[in-house]
């Protein structure tokens, strides 16, 4: 169906030709009309210019008489003639503002007409909809994308620039289930008229709303979204916490690396990862340490920080507020205040540094179960505001201050940890290194000496004194509902091997400062995660020792890195590494194909 857009013309100018319109003349039109017979005459527009240079010139003379007779205690009733003057000055041109400006504004209150939840009964928008519904009837959604919609009085989606040339479209995914009052609410989001972001709080259905926006998107971009999946989802446990505008899901596939053998315990490892090679040799790795009867694991700090930064006028009193935080006489009052935060927050230390007239206050506290970042961003709050009473010349910059350091590689997060601070260790026999790992002890230690420490300072590593921690900890967190960003900081890592029982044997071990985990809050309590977090014993709280399960999780993403350590070596070390990249990690398929 070949469908023209007609010309569109104001609201206001077609309803002023219909003496039966709801929407009767606004002396305002002439403000917005084109047609130059209907515009302000100069006088008019001289007016108006005069009488408001005259209102704001009195009301700042009589503000500033007003503070005079502040200062110096003259009776406000005592009116001196300009003053009077001013007054009446005043008086009149805010009656003729208001009458001018005022009426019209009042009158839109008072006599709105009701109107749709989507759409209003303006000629332009019913072409809007009537097209929608004659598309949707005639073509499948993809298709419908050939018919042209109604011109609007600007594109809210194009730029200008690209308006003459048209948009390619391909054939965009059909929708399922989709009503006519769906249409309606698609068409007033593809003109603009409701808000994307709005769709859940107006439709009161998560998957309706989503599907609503995946339909618009797709008419605006011209793209298909074919392939990204929109059912099969609960849209209702994101709302408010995990993701804002949905339009589908990303599929990751899950795979097992296991059984990894840890503190006498067993576990099958989740691993959400598209790149091949890295489950089967994490797999390897726990063959390996299972053989040689598993690996132990100690978590030997556990703290989430955040470190707010504040400015005094000098840094004398910058100091003395380091030395008031860090003073042993103060800690009780002060994580007396933080810890009514939560019932889980306890706080354990507060370090601080400074620059010039600037302080950075380091608070370290434990959070339970929970990963912590919102936990101890409240008691931070609460103490800021207990320090403000003592010290009102702080001036707060902001609650965190990059001192803490989140989501970016730090040396204090090396050096102080973050989180869940683990080591892991697994001694590896001779025999299995030979036939398991297919290398030697010896080439192992060398090439650990040569790459994870020599080679990582030379290129002036920050915490990467590893192989390939972070593709372990990624597969991890994403699988089990971790923050993935916060991969930055949890994969620091230092690889330690060396020669043991008279250079027979392999001693293996993984150093980990900041792994940032938790079991329950963000995306540990969605259906997917949740799973493989009950998987491996760990899902949602521990109510008889608060803590335990976030650390034993902790502990099972410092095996792996052990595994996949001592998987990776051994390839590199064989000189395995790009044969099975080859074999595991390439596609089959054609991509001129797929690409076509």
């Amino acid at each position: 169906m070949d469908l023209r857009r007609r010309p569109s013309k104001p609201a206001a100018a077609a309803d002023s030709g219909n003496p039966n319109s709801k929407h009767p003349p606004s002396p305002l039109k002439y403000y917005v009309d084109e047609d130059p017979s209907l515009k302000l005459p100069p006088s008019l527009y001289f007016v108006n210019a005069s009488v408001i240079f005259v209102f704001f010139t009195v009301l700042y003379y009589l503000l500033s008489r007003w503070r005079e007779k502040i200062r110096s205690s003259s009776p406000f009733h005592v009116l001196s003639a300009p003053e009077l003057a001013a007054l009446l000055a005043f008086a009149a041109s805010s009656v003729y503002l208001l009458g001018f400006f005022g009426v019209e504004f009042f009158q839109s209150l008072l006599l709105r007409p009701p109107s749709d939840l989507w759409a209003d009964d303006c000629e332009e928008e019913r072409v809007v909809s009537v097209v929608a519904e004659e598309c949707a009837r005639k073509a499948p959604c993809g298709q419908a994308l050939d018919c042209e919609t109604p011109k609007l009085d600007f594109d809210p989606v194009k730029p200008a620039a690209l308006k003459a040339k048209p948009v390619e479209t391909e054939k965009l995914d059909e929708p399922i289930g989709q009503t006519e009052e769906d249409e309606e609410v698609i068409a007033s989001v593809v003109a603009g008229k409701t808000p994307s972001y709005s769709l859940e709080s107006k439709l009161g259905d998560c998957r309706r709303a989503a599907a609503v926006r995946r339909e618009a998107l797709q008419r605006t971009t011209g793209k298909s979204l074919v392939g990204l999946p929109l059912e099969g989802f609960d849209y209702e446990s994101i709302l408010g916490q995990c993701c804002e505008m949905p339009v589908g899901y990303v599929q990751i596939p899950v795979g097992i690396a296991g059984p990894l053998v840890l503190d006498d315990r067993e576990y099958s490892v989740p691993m959400a990862t598209t790149e091949g090679c890295l489950v089967a040799s994490t797999n390897r790795g726990c063959k390996a340490i299972a053989m040689c009867g598993g690996a132990s694991s100690v978590v030997f700090r556990d703290g989430m920080t955040r470190a707010p930064v504040v400015r005094f006028s000098s840094a004398k009193r910058a100091a003395e507020l380091k030395f008031y935080l860090e003073s042993p006489a103060n800690f009780e009052a002060l994580s007396s205040i933080f810890n009514s935060s939560s019932r889980f927050a306890q706080l354990q230390s507060i370090k601080c540094a400074i620059a010039g007239k600037n302080l950075y206050l380091r608070f370290s506290c434990s959070t339970g179960d929970a990963m912590g970042m919102n936990m101890i961003s409240k008691g931070v709050q609460n103490v800021m505001d207990f320090l403000q009473n003592d010290y009102p010349d702080m001036d707060v910059i902001g609650i965190s201050g990059n001192f803490c350091s989140d989501k970016k590689p730090a040396a204090v997060n090396w050096i102080e940890g973050r989180g869940k601070s683990v080591v892991c260790e697994a001694v590896i026999k001779g025999d299995v290194v030979r036939k398991v790992l297919k290398t030697s002890v010896e080439a192992l230690v060398e090439l650990n000496m040569l790459k994870n420490l020599t080679g990582s300072a030379m290129a002036g590593a920050l915490g990467g004194f590893n192989a390939h921690a972070s593709n372990i900890v990624s597969a991890i967190y994403i699988a089990t509902g971790q923050d993935p960003a916060q991969n930055v900081e949890s994969s620091h890592c230092i690889t330690m091997m060396e020669a043991v029982n008279d250079g027979k044997d392999l001693h293996v071990s993984v150093t980990m400062p900041s792994i940032e985990v938790g079991t329950v809050g963000g995306g540990t309590q969605l259906a997917s995660q949740s799973a493989c977090l009950n998987l491996l014993g760990v899902k949602g709280a521990n109510r008889e020792a608060p803590g335990s399960n976030s650390r034993l999780l902790a502990t099972v993403v410092a095996g792996s890195v052990l595994a996949g350590e001592l998987s990776l070596m051994s390839a590199l070390a064989a000189g395995q590494l790009v044969k099975s990249h080859m074999k595991y990690n390439r596609s089959n398929k054609d991509v001129s194909k797929v690409s076509s």
